[in-house]
């Protein structure tokens, strides 16, 4: 590593006046930029540790949505009751990421600010419809991931929590990378208590995604075969060393399936 400053803020505010600085980042489990930066891929001149900051964790349902700050590990909330018994499929979902230590150290708020194209959080926010807060705004799921690792946050935006509707019915597969973990396919399907279904995708793209003609679909008959028999095109998804995009076009519709089987029991 090159050398750099590390700061350790107590507070919200106090953590945004050291972002301003110039060539300052935001540390929040530290999984990708500690690793780019052992690797010299990324040489940021100030640390700013948000793991201190006691405004940035916690739980809690509010009316019919369930708000997660953004320094909880994914192993809170995996572990929560609140998060089991009101989403179960996010429990899940955050109980596969990574491994034990990842799991741990990693937080909701650093991996969607880093917007991995694999990452699962992004397929559940989107699937559920969440909204970032932030300590400026609040941001519509939909309007959040721009790109491969791009979001619509701007320079020194602090993600302060996830607001996440309950659903009546959620669920989340993915076709696991054994070497990594990510994801190489992972769909998120919810159906909201409007009747409303979204379905988003991640793994398959720079980032992810929603497949409206699996929501249209899955709103006309919420069942697995009506899932299995949508076609999803493969142009415009990632094509590398471990699927192709015609590969990844052909497990959506299958995951989704069992995502939708999943959420029915």
């Amino acid at each position: 590593m090159y050398a750099f400053e590390l700061h350790q803020p107590k507070s919200i505010s106090e953590a945004v006046a050291l972002l301003a600085a110039p060539d300052s980042r935001p540390l929040a489990g530290g999984q990708t930029l500690v690793a780019a930066m052992r690797l010299r891929l990324a040489a940021p001149a100030r640390l700013v540790d948000l793991g201190g900051i006691a405004e940035l964790r916690g739980i809690r349902l509010e009316g019919d949505a369930l708000v997660i700050g953004a320094g909880n590990c994914h192993a809170e909330i995996a572990e929560s009751a609140e998060v089991r018994q009101a989403i179960p499929a996010l429990a899940w979902l955050a109980g596969d990421i990574g491994d034990l230590q990842v799991r741990n150290l990693g937080t909701l708020g650093g991996s969607l600010a880093n917007n991995d194209p694999a990452a699962c959080y992004p397929a559940a926010v989107l699937g559920l419809n969440a909204s970032i807060r932030t300590d400026r705004r609040t941001i519509a799921a939909d309007d959040f991931f721009t790109g491969m690792y791009e979001t619509a946050l701007e320079s020194g935006e602090i993600i302060t929590g996830v607001q996440f509707p309950v659903p009546e019915r959620a669920a989340y597969i993915k076709f696991v990378n054994p070497a990594s973990r990510f994801a190489l396919v992972g769909v998120f399907v919810a159906r909201g208590k409007d009747g409303r279904v979204r379905a988003a995708v991640t793994g398959c793209a720079g980032c992810a995604f929603r497949v409206a003609d699996l929501e249209q679909a899955l709103e006309a008959d919420f069942s697995p075969d009506a899932a299995k028999a949508v076609r999803v095109s493969p142009d415009g998804l990632s094509s590398d060393m471990h699927a192709s995009s015609a590969y990844r076009a052909h497990l959506i519709p299958i995951l989704a399936a069992r995502a939708v089987a999943k959420a029915l029991e």
